[in-house]
């Protein structure tokens, strides 16, 4: 019988933590003995979130080093540039991590500052922590301390592409993902550009002149084709609450025999990517909620170019839920303890 671990969250207020409490709560193998905020320390979780009411009985606390440093695992669902002045110190005392920002996702520390606006506090762990996208890197995962959980629209972007980058079908140089996000992707602090009345009924394009997951992308594909690629990534805004929706685009470099039976046989094995049926078109309220990543692949008349279309929730494959499928395979339970959700439709 698998054992018990003993669970840490900083950072549980957003989105992202509230969605591990979620998953967590009912997770066959794990205790959660800290969940900290400073702003709200002493208040009952179940009272900021009323869905946790009669599953968890715990209050925000205060960090403490020493109480997390007693845990198996602690995950970070804090802003960007939190995780790394704390992780040394909890590596030292043999507490893994997974850390849902950005701190460890890039490999270059020069890229990582030019992004992120600072200087990295531990540079030294940027290439010891593990890329958190498991139908890459499920082996190295098995043994990691550290683990760098993938940001959401590359998750969707990467598992996309990840099956002609392998095969070495497509042009690597001329790759287009055009992306849109559910506003829940912003975050859950306030901010005039997603209430409401400022994005119901309206659809926009942002960061096109550079966005943070550009590098993370184009770092994961290049590793991916063992060569530089070239990206062009365009996020926009949509009028929904959760869900990423990702329409790719690549060159054809020869005519490939059976491009339905290939995404198939890559994925036959991964219990959270779902290759449709030909001529499918995925709808991100199918994995409203649920840890899967769903994908349809297509050649339009022309011939030349393939399009392939991936849905994810943003907030469970895209964050904490594949926190907690990294969270499995590092502690040899089952890969989909805790994560046998469907998608809410309607």
């Amino acid at each position: 019988m698998a054992k018990t671990i003993k669970v840490g969250i900083v950072g549980g207020t957003g989105y992202t933590g509230v969605e591990l409490l979620r998953l967590l709560a009912l997770h066959p193998h794990v205790e959660i003995v800290a969940i900290t905020s400073r702003s709200e320390a002493g208040m009952p979780v179940a009272q900021m979130f009323p869905n946790l009411r009669g599953h968890l009985d715990i209050a925000f606390s205060q960090p403490d080093a020493k109480l997390l440093a007693e845990c198996d695992l602690v995950f970070f669902a804090t802003p960007n540039g939190t995780a790394m002045k704390l992780v040394p110190e909890l590596l030292e005392t043999g507490t893994r991590v997974v850390d849902l920002a950005a701190d460890f996702r890039l490999q270059d520390e020069a890229e990582w500052q030019h992004w992120y606006g600072e200087k990295h506090a531990c540079p030294d762990l940027l290439k010891q922590a593990v890329y958190g996208l498991p139908e890459v890197n499920r082996a190295q995962l098995t043994t990691a301390n550290l683990v760098a959980n993938p940001g959401c629209y590359p998750t969707a972007v990467q598992l996309g592409f990840l099956p002609l980058i392998e095969a070495g079908l497509v042009d690597c140089q001329h790759l287009i993902a055009d992306t849109k996000s559910g506003v829940s992707g912003a975050g859950r602090g306030a901010n005039v550009g997603t209430l409401l009345s400022e994005t119901s009924e309206s659809m926009k394009a942002y960061g096109v002149a550079g966005h943070r997951h550009w590098p993370e992308i184009r770092q994961g594909l290049s590793l991916m084709s063992k060569d530089k690629i070239g990206l062009t990534f365009v996020p926009h805004l949509t009028p929904m609450i959760r869900g990423i929706h990702a329409t790719l685009y690549a060159r054809l470099k020869s005519n490939p025999d059976d491009l339905q039976k290939m995404y198939e046989t890559r994925y036959e094995n991964e219990p959270f990517v779902d290759v449709m049926p030909a001529g499918s078109h995925p709808e991100t309220r199918s994995v409203k909620g649920a840890n899967h990543c769903r994908l349809a692949v297509h050649v339009p008349p022309s011939g030349d170019t393939v399009v392939v279309l991936s849905v994810i929730d943003n907030l469970v494959k895209g964050a904490a839920g594949q926190a907690v499928q990294n969270m499995n395979i590092m502690f040899g339970f089952d890969e989909d303890a805790g994560l046998k959700i469907i998608g809410l439709v309607p």
